[in-house]
């Protein structure tokens, strides 16, 4: 059985309003960041968080920092676009939540290799820093709210002739 076959993909907002809110919070979040990571302010803020990434350190062997930037920011912006269009077709629903979710828990994984996270005058972990620590933590939220409208948009379908 093929996934197409198993599972219904929606515009979760159809049925549940509310969420609205957490797509088009996250198309801005994604805009934003996304437009940003073209300056040079950016890569260098985010150069710390990548060159130390087992996840994503290649980026800046293959491309340099302002490279990888742009090669994220790419993505962030074409996360948005699929959030934004899924707000009318329930393929790009999925697809924006999930490219929403997978950011954040990449993102999250920084806790465990960007130096600094832990403050050591405040006894170290799991007391964080300002930078990068608290900044970092924010993705924890915005990892709960793709998550929340990625199980909104797919539900799986009932087999044929249960009961509703």
């Amino acid at each position: 059985m093929s996934l197409l076959e198993k599972y219904s993909f929606s515009v979760p907002e159809h049925q549940m309003r509310e969420l609205a809110l957490l797509r088009w919070a996250l198309v801005i979040v994604f805009l934003w960041f996304g437009g940003m990571k073209f300056t040079a302010y950016e890569a260098q803020g985010i150069a710390q968080f990548i060159e130390h990434s087992p996840l994503m350190g290649w980026l800046h062997s293959l491309f340099g920092v302002q490279g990888a930037s742009q090669f994220i920011g790419t993505l962030e912006l074409a996360t948005a676009a699929a959030l934004i269009l899924g707000a009318f077709k329930p393929i790009f629903s999925v697809l924006g939540a999930a490219m929403s979710a997978a950011t954040y828990a990449i993102t999250l994984t920084f806790f465990l290799s960007t130096p600094g996270v832990a403050e050591p005058t405040a006894g170290g972990f799991p007391a964080i820093s300002a930078m990068p620590g608290q900044f970092l933590l924010k993705d924890a939220v915005l990892l709960a709210a793709s998550l929340v409208l990625l199980s909104a948009a797919v539900r799986q379908k009932k087999p044929a002739g249960a009961q509703l």
